[in-house]
């Protein structure tokens, strides 16, 4: 790995350390080593096999690796087991790529359904978080809708305002953009950007846009061959002599994911 740039732990929401994990035959994660600063947005790109949803899923704690260590919020959360796995979970909002939408559910339903499953709240204060959180991703009126009535871009945003209506601090992200036209991508980004500044949130996203998901990151992982091949800020990542990123960087430029780097 190249750690472009070294991070005082004090100020890391996440530490990943020799992180590893094997399906059967295939070694997915091979070493992963990653620092997440708290109050920035660490974007995680590579080739296609590259082992990036997988690290995300281990982050989120709904896989356990088979070596290494995951510290969030200074708990190495490799060694929980049930409620204290529940207690670190409630710190994280997760919006999977798919956005994952009750069809069957409202808008403000959907929103609403962390709160009523997890928590003892008042049906009032739901409510009032519930519009809160929709008034900040731009979904304001748009309560008593249903998914099938929205565009592909509201809909992102809806299952945003369902991963931050619990007020996490840190927010996960798995290809937030999929699906979405080249403005609406760029809208997507800058929400994200501005939900992280308005909600004093650490982010992990997980995208394919690059170099253009760069805009809105604090921190790049280029991630290869189930290793951290890169790791520092945007401007270091893309600064970076390396012939392994330039080859990942052109085929993201001529449209085509580079098969061959995921090898």
């Amino acid at each position: 790995m190249s750690e472009l740039q070294t991070n005082h732990d004090g100020a890391n929401a996440i530490k990943v350390r020799d992180l590893r994990r094997r399906f059967d035959h295939q070694q997915v994660l091979d070493g992963v080593t990653l620092d997440m600063p708290a109050g920035q947005i660490t974007t995680i790109v590579g080739p296609s096999g590259s082992g990036k949803t997988v690290l995300l899923k281990h982050l989120n704690l709904l896989l356990r690796p088979d070596s290494g260590q995951i510290v969030i919020d200074n708990v190495d959360v490799t060694k929980l087991r049930g409620t204290a796995v529940d207690a670190v979970r409630e710190k994280i909002g997760m919006l999977f790529q798919a956005g994952a939408l009750f069809d069957s559910l409202s808008v403000f339903d959907n929103v609403a359904f962390p709160l009523v499953e997890k928590t003892n709240l008042p049906r009032t204060e739901i409510e009032q978080r519930v519009l809160e959180t929709l008034r900040s991703v731009g979904l304001d009126g748009m309560e008593h809708k249903y998914p099938s009535e929205l565009s592909g871009g509201m809909q992102k945003r809806a299952a945003l305002a369902r991963a931050l209506v619990r007020r996490p601090k840190i927010l996960m992200l798995d290809e937030p953009t999929t699906g979405l036209d080249p403005s609406r991508t760029r809208a997507i980004h800058e929400l994200i950007r501005h939900t992280q500044e308005n909600f004093q949130l650490t982010v992990v996203m997980v995208s394919h846009d690059v170099p253009a998901v760069f805009e809105v990151s604090d921190r790049v992982a280029f991630l290869h061959r189930g290793k951290t091949h890169l790791n520092g800020t945007v401007a270091e990542v893309m600064a970076a002599d390396d012939e392994i990123f330039k080859h990942f960087l052109a085929g993201k430029a001529s449209g085509a994911e580079n098969e061959a780097l995921a090898g």
